[in-house]
């Protein structure tokens, strides 16, 4: 019997100690910072992606998280927590009539959108997972222009 109790006392020790040595999941956060928007009305919608092939994605079906964001004299902040290391992008839209959706007129949206990576969109600077993407293997804080067309 007292040899049992050894045995499972020092069994629980040994587990514990490889509880404790086992590496911990890292996760980081991410925050987005967007300026200089035309004006204060709606919200921003912040979508954040992280397999390629995912952008563009108009309808946003392809999303890793999207939150959304108040804006408070032209500008807004958000964070993405629990993040794990990884490729991200990042996709803004300025969505002045609370929609979840990229109003478009004849071709362009009609509402800012914005990319991480890129200052401005066209025809020839058309947005990718490839070109908007970065890594994050620490919490980091970003800027992304909202651009209007």
């Amino acid at each position: 019997m007292k040899k049992s109790l050894i045995l499972l006392i020092a069994f629980t020790f040994s587990l514990s100690l490889y509880s404790f040595s086992r590496p911990k999941a890292t996760s980081h956060s991410l925050t987005i910072e967007v300026k200089d928007l035309r004006n204060s009305t709606g919200v921003v919608q912040f979508a954040l992606y992280n397999k390629d092939g995912s952008i563009p994605d108009e309808y946003y079906e392809k999303t890793y998280q999207i939150l959304k964001g108040k804006i408070i004299n032209g500008s807004s902040t958000l964070t993405f927590e629990h993040i794990p290391p990884g490729i991200y992008a990042v996709n803004i839209l300025h969505d002045e009539n609370k929609n979840g959706k990229i109003d478009k007129g004849f071709i362009f949206p009609i509402e800012g959108i914005g990319f991480s990576n890129f200052q401005s969109i066209g025809f020839t600077n058309r947005p990718n997972f490839a070109k908007a993407s970065f890594e994050l293997k620490a919490s980091k804080t970003i800027n992304v222009k909202v651009i209007y067309l």
